[in-house]
């Protein structure tokens, strides 16, 4: 019998708090336990083995079974809605990674008998008979000046016109999502390339033209197959796919002399076929050696090359260009530094940076090696272009929970919700403390948009508002009436309940001045402010000695 493999990560708002002791428990098609695991502090499983079958079915377009043995996950953690994952699919050699992003519970809730969140894997793409239509809805289409990387990108679980949600994912891994459910992860890694290349493409083909955007709709693409690209939220994905959207993510189809992204039309050319690129016809040109870039040409105009943006959304600092590595100095050390340093706070496995600030040594290495590794991105201790953005991605996502937990304490917000009903065109503290507590909750449901908190009742907030009440199965009306209010702080009180570092308070740990460090950069490393360093430690001016010891606001 083939042997494939499985991890489990638990974690919760978007990365940023790993979830330790989460209970995890894998059976086999005929529900017999085969595994009972326990998360380590990252949130992590060790990899299991995994019985499975050949890996040759799986790069046979004329196999006609299912190339792969299929595993249900049950998972609990203390204080969090549990998971049962249906269906996912382990093929021979390859490593599947199993997210499992939890959600508290909320307060009044049973915390032994939690809610379950049901996710069935489903089909493969490649399985499926829809063709990807450049048509969709009608629309007049905008075209933006540059091409630019969504992160996150908003995603429709459902047709264009579908009452569904919305969600939220990081770019990266919405391409790994989309890689991982359309094509298999045994293939060959030209065709793999070449299929990702085209996936990436799409999106943004969607995002350029503002396709959706410029109908009106409050999304950027969707999970359709008739429109775009299968996308199934909370699914596996593939180790081997992983690290190659990793290293391409940014990079897209165009034509010689053009900015936009080329419409790369794909269907599966066995079930379907288009007039774009085949699927299972990859397969059969990278094993007659062709590269990526040739599969794509077979497909598509002879003059089309591969590009690359730089412009990425909510990314704090871009990549320098350059891979930094041991023996490397400057601002960009420093910046990386910064984020580790932040960063191991939440995933204390990551050793602590001993090198002098801005120079980069061996506890530099050590501490990116490990980060990597912790992250499944190549474990080399250089930061090239993966690195660095997910460096940059979870030093954002632990950052901003530092700031709504500082928010919260300076807010107040109690135990009772106001009484107030508020509506598009209110004004208020009670219309701040509610777009803060939606910005709480959006840091845990990816369905929840985030929204500035202007205490303006505008468009906007009114969108979270019914997000958040088709969440909650309440009359979808974007109004706060007594029933939204109550959902808003149950789920909010659960929140900071259950998850320990959402706790407004006063905890602090002890730093150690070095060379170089500032209250500017300190406050920038640890999620906190100036005034809060100097308060905490009764410092009248900005100056800072080496090896003074200062209080740091915990997370």
């Amino acid at each position: 019998m083939a042997i494939g493999y499985l991890i489990v990560q638990a974690r919760t708002a978007q990365d940023a708090l790993p979830i330790q002791g989460a209970r995890i428990q894998i059976l086999d098609d005929r529900g017999g336990s085969v595994y009972e695991l326990i998360s380590d502090e990252n949130g992590e499983t060790e990899k299991v083995s995994l019985e499975t079958v050949d890996k040759s079915l799986s790069l046979d377009p004329d196999y006609s079974g299912i190339p792969y043995i299929k595993y249900d996950v049950m998972a609990q953690a203390e204080g969090y809605e549990s998971f049962h994952i249906s269906g996912i699919p382990i093929f021979e050699g390859e490593t599947a990674i199993q997210p499992l992003a939890f959600v508290p519970v909320q307060t009044g809730q049973a915390r032994n008998n939690p809610p379950v969140n049901e996710i069935s894997i489903g089909n493969f793409g490649v399985d499926m008979l829809e063709c990807r239509s450049q048509e969709g809805p009608a629309a007049r289409p905008y075209v933006l000046r540059n091409v630019v990387i969504p992160n996150p990108i908003t995603v429709h679980l459902g047709t264009p016109a579908s009452y569904a949600s919305n969600v939220r994912v990081s770019f990266p891994d919405y391409v790994k999502n989309v890689a991982s459910s359309e094509v298999y992860p045994t293939w060959p890694e030209a065709a793999l390339r070449a299929n990702i290349y085209a996936i990436i493409t799409f999106a943004l083909n969607r995002v350029f033209t503002e396709w959706y955007r410029s109908q009106g709709y409050g999304f950027d693409i969707t999970n359709s197959t008739a429109y775009d690209q299968y996308f199934v939220y909370g699914r596996t994905i593939y180790d081997s796919i992983s690290r190659i959207v990793d290293e391409i993510f940014n990079e897209y189809v165009r034509r010689e002399g053009q900015n936009a992204p080329y419409f790369t039309s794909f269907c599966n050319g066995t079930t379907a076929v288009c007039s774009g690129l085949s699927q299972w016809g990859t397969v059969t040109l990278a094993n007659r050696g062709y590269t990526p870039l040739q599969i794509l040409r077979n497909y598509y105009p002879n003059d089309v090359e591969i590009a690359e943006t730089n412009i990425i959304t909510d990314v704090l600092t871009s990549y320098p260009g350059t891979a930094l590595r041991v023996g490397s100095r400057g601002l960009d050390v420093q910046t990386i530094q910064t984020y580790l340093g932040r960063i191991r706070r939440n995933y204390p496995a990551i050793p602590v940076i001993t090198d002098e600030t801005g120079v980069f040594g061996n506890s530099t290495k050590a501490a990116v090696t490990k980060f990597q590794s912790i992250f499944n991105l190549q474990p080399d201790g250089i930061v090239g272009k993966a690195t660095w953005y997910k460096l940059s991605s979870l030093y954002t996502a632990v950052t901003r929970l530092a700031e709504l937990n500082s928010e919260g304490t300076s807010l107040g917000i109690g135990t009772v919700p106001p009484s107030t009903v508020l509506r598009q065109g209110s004004r208020g503290t009670d219309v701040i403390t509610l777009q803060y507590i939606l910005n709480v909750i959006s840091e845990f449901y990816p369905n929840i948009p985030e929204i500035s908190q202007d205490g303006i009742f505008g468009s906007r907030t009114k969108q979270a508002v019914t997000a958040f009440q088709q969440m909650m199965r309440l009359t979808p009306d974007g109004i706060v009436g007594n029933a939204t209010w109550k959902a808003l702080y149950d789920t909010y009180l659960g929140i900071v309940e259950n998850v320990p570092s959402s706790k407004p308070g006063t905890e602090t740990f002890e730093y150690t001045v070095r060379s170089g460090d500032t209250l500017w950069l300190l406050s920038r490393r640890f999620g906190t402010t100036v005034d809060e360093i100097k308060r905490l430690n009764g410092l009248n001016s900005d100056l800072l000695n080496i090896g003074q010891v200062l209080k740091i606001p915990a997370v």
